[in-house]
């Protein structure tokens, strides 16, 4: 069974403009145990001292998840992530070839020495914390260079390894696939007597990130990392919203998962972020559930199944129809019942026209206009033969 470690505290606050006051981190916190995240990725304390303290809020407010920080493979981050109380602890320090040559000027062996000397420091600082080390790129550094740091980091006391495809550079069923990738990985530690969890942290530079991540879970990983929205570096990551259907489906086990306060944490997270939530995003977009085409419609209304194969009561939504150009008779049926208004073939008909004569102006009608409609033409009837029997 999957792991779900969210990061839209930390990753999602790389979105350039995006930051969350305190009292605003807390209640997403809040809301992100109550929907059942297992980690909470709660900031980088060494950042500012804003960070530093809202991690230690969170830490220190008794939520079911584990709550964690993040540090460079250095001590001094470690001993200020440590203070704020956290159970979770991410290490990151990249060993490609090329970023140790041109960045870090330094060799393979001392840039392994770093990162066990640090782990080390943190477990004897707190033998309780769990520890995940990752070699940040790891999909494009040599496959070497992250066996030997991640045997290392696991010998050291880390308890999970991370792939990150830091640049969204893989995809499914290509040379270069999250599949290959963790098997390859599991089977080169187990190998060596070494069984760490494994997380996926997957970036959507290729619009592939939950793709990438569910190719992972399929090959073993146990934590995936995802964002409310995607927030995060460039294109973001894997969404948070997207990730937890697609597990629900694949997994009937997942079953403390909570999907009804994703509405509520969505749009909490859209409205600090300043990040409106695009209208046809999956799962949680206005239209993801709206229904527009006359034929469509017609056969949603009678079984929202034959054109919805996700219920969105599970997330406390509710099937919606869009009234515009596209509508046929059954769109205002639909809607005209929830109202709790009747009438007659003729004047449906003639509503019917209005709607897709607004529409045709890149307009939707709603409820409230489509009350105004009904009463212009009660008052204006068109005689039957006017009224367009181009109509679905």
């Amino acid at each position: 069974m999957a792991m779900i470690l969210d990061a839209t505290l930390r990753e999602g606050e790389q979105t350039p403009g995006v930051y969350f006051d305190s009292h605003i981190k807390l209640a997403i916190a809040d809301l992100l145990d109550q929907i059942g995240v297992d980690i909470i990725e709660a900031g980088h304390p060494v950042v500012s001292p804003d960070i530093h303290r809202s991690v230690n809020q969170i830490a220190r407010r008794n939520l079911k998840a584990r709550i964690g920080a993040h540090s460079r493979s250095k001590e001094s981050d470690i001993d200020l992530a440590l203070a704020c109380g956290v159970s979770f602890l991410g290490i990151f320090y990249c060993v490609s070839d090329q970023r140790l040559n041109h960045v870090f000027k330094k060799e393979l062996t001392g840039a392994i020495d770093q990162i066990v000397k640090v782990i080390r420091y943190a477990k004897d600082a707190d033998p309780n914390i769990m520890i995940r080390y990752t070699p940040e790129d790891t999909v494009r550094s040599q496959f070497e260079n992250v066996v030997s740091v991640a045997v290392a980091a696991v010998q050291a006391g880390a308890d999970i390894i991370s792939i990150a495809d830091t640049t969204g550079f893989l995809i499914p069923g290509s040379e270069n696939n999250m599949y290959a990738y963790v098997s390859r990985l599991k089977e080169a530690l187990s190998a060596k007597g070494l069984e760490p969890k494994i997380a996926v942290h997957c970036h959507n530079d290729r619009g592939l990130a939950l793709a990438n991540a569910l190719d992972g879970y399929r090959a073993g990983a146990e934590i995936i990392d995802a964002s409310v929205l995607g927030l995060g570096e460039r294109a973001g990551i894997v969404d948070l919203a997207q990730l937890i259907i697609a597990l629900l489906t694949m997994n009937e086990n997942m079953t403390h998962l909570n999907p009804k306060k994703l509405t509520e944490l969505y749009g909490l997270v859209s409205k600090y972020a300043g990040i409106a939530i695009p209208v046809h995003f999956p799962v949680m977009g206005k239209n993801a559930f709206t229904h527009c085409a006359g034929v469509h419609t017609h056969a949603a209304v009678k079984d929202p199944t034959h054109y919805q194969s996700l219920d969105p009561g599970i997330l406390n939504r509710q099937m919606e129809v869009s009234l515009d150009h596209m509508s046929g008779i059954s769109s205002v049926q639909w809607a005209l019942e929830k109202l709790n208004i009747e009438l007659d073939n003729e004047m449906i008909i003639q509503v019917l026209n209005q709607i897709k004569t607004i529409g045709q102006k890149g307009r939707i009608v709603d409820l409230i206009e489509l009350k105004h409609i009904v009463d212009w033409c009660k008052k204006h009837p068109v005689p039957p033969e006017e009224n367009s029997n181009n109509i679905m």
